[in-house]
């Protein structure tokens, strides 16, 4: 295995693999002029979303820590912030520029539409300039940081992509990679295993605090089960009949050498390299956007019957070990791993093979969501507002 990457390091030493220069709007009031300036400058990247209005307490902090958190990313070289309001739109900025790139930001009362386009897209236009210099250095693997997800499990998911993804893991892992999975939901039935993977009793501790408040949930809705959602339509179509069996394919992520070193929160950056578990939806786009917000650079995310996620400033890495996907879908997939379960390779080559295309994207292929165009963009909400 390659033991470096050419990547952009950043002003904090974080390593980036993309250099994005962001339009991020601190409000759904605020994704036109966000939008316009994107259009004004090429090269600038607008990313829309529908919240940020009489938001309180914990759902606001975690509205603040997931947008910081995007633009701070090392995939992105520098951000222009846009708002409604002046003392928000400062709350973002300053937390942005904690990280030392160049960030401004441009709030909408008392200058309108126009004069705040007008404004932002001249800086805009500055900093795409300045991120076009930028070059790629030669940087240490550990430096790397994956995140991972399935999205449309199957019984190929379990079997093969998901076991890839965990045979990728452990080689990161020894590697000193930082890495996190999550998808609260889609342990219940395997938890225990989990709990016994946590390197210490805080960790198993603070683990099963993250899913035992997911089932208080459950249980002051009144919901019974999850057959309406865990295992999904889709899931059961593909031959996964219970959220156990569900489970016991998507703990296979995480390899059989790890250990999981601690617990995050939504949208929480780690504070050391390891395996580290993130309390989070198990909608794609949803926790797709907490690991970039967290601060991870590169995804794999397995599937079996086909998704199609991208991220704004997350490559996402596909790979399928389903025959049919691969050949319905194929401009979905980056990686083909059905001969893993036809018995044409091992599990350690099908590991390589998706360690290779994540070094090919580290070091600049685009991947099949960015190519196609694909960004969602998807902001978890704990309670409705104000």
């Amino acid at each position: 295995m390659q033991t470096t990457f050419q990547g952009y390091r950043r002003e904090n030493g974080r390593v980036g693999v993309r250099n994005h220069v962001i339009i991020l709007p601190v409000d759904d009031l605020s994704n036109a002029a966000c939008e316009a300036v994107a259009n004004n400058i090429k090269g600038t990247l607008a990313i829309p979303h529908p919240y940020g209005r009489l938001q309180f307490g914990a759902d606001l902090e975690l509205h603040f820590r997931t947008l910081i958190g995007t633009g701070s990313n090392p995939n992105v070289a520098a951000v222009v912030v846009i708002g409604i309001e002046e003392q928000w739109t400062k709350r973002v900025v300053d937390g942005i520029a904690a990280t030392g790139k160049p960030v401004q930001g441009f709030g909408i009362e008392l200058h309108g539409d126009h004069g705040t386009i007008m404004r932002a897209s001249k800086v805009a236009k500055e900093y795409v300039q300045w991120a076009s210099e930028k070059v790629r250095t030669e940087s240490p693997l550990s430096d790397l940081w994956v995140s991972t997800k399935c999205g449309e499990s199957d019984t190929t998911s379990g079997c093969g992509s998901n076991p890839t993804v965990g045979d990728a893991f452990d080689k990161l892992y020894a590697a000193g990679s930082t890495l996190v999975f999550g998808e609260t939901t889609e342990l219940t039935g395997g938890e225990q295993i989990v709990a016994a993977r946590c390197r210490d009793d805080k960790v198993r501790a603070d683990f099963m605090r993250i899913f035992d408040r997911y089932q208080g949930v459950i249980e002051r809705h009144k919901t019974s089960d999850l057959s309406d959602s865990q295992p999904t339509k889709g899931n059961i179509a593909g031959g996964l009949t219970t959220i156990e069996e569900k489970a016991l394919g998507n703990i296979q992520k995480i390899g059989r050498k790890c250990t999981v070193d601690g617990v995050l929160d939504k949208a929480e950056a780690p504070t050391h390299p390891g395996l580290w578990f993130m309390d989070s939806s198990s909608a794609a786009a949803e926790m797709v956007t907490l690991c970039a917000a967290a601060g991870y650079v590169v995804h794999f995310f397995p599937t079996g019957q086909g998704n199609v996620i991208g991220n704004p400033v997350l490559p996402v890495i596909k790979l399928c070990a389903n025959p049919r996907t691969v050949r319905t879908m194929s401009e979905h997939i980056d990686v083909d791993v059905t001969g893993l379960l036809q018995r044409e390779i091992t599990l350690d080559e099908a590991g390589n093979t998706l360690l290779d295309m994540m070094f090919r994207t580290a070091n600049g292929r685009l991947t099949a969501a960015e190519a196609l165009g694909h960004r969602e963009f998807v902001l978890t909400r704990l309670y409705e507002s104000a």
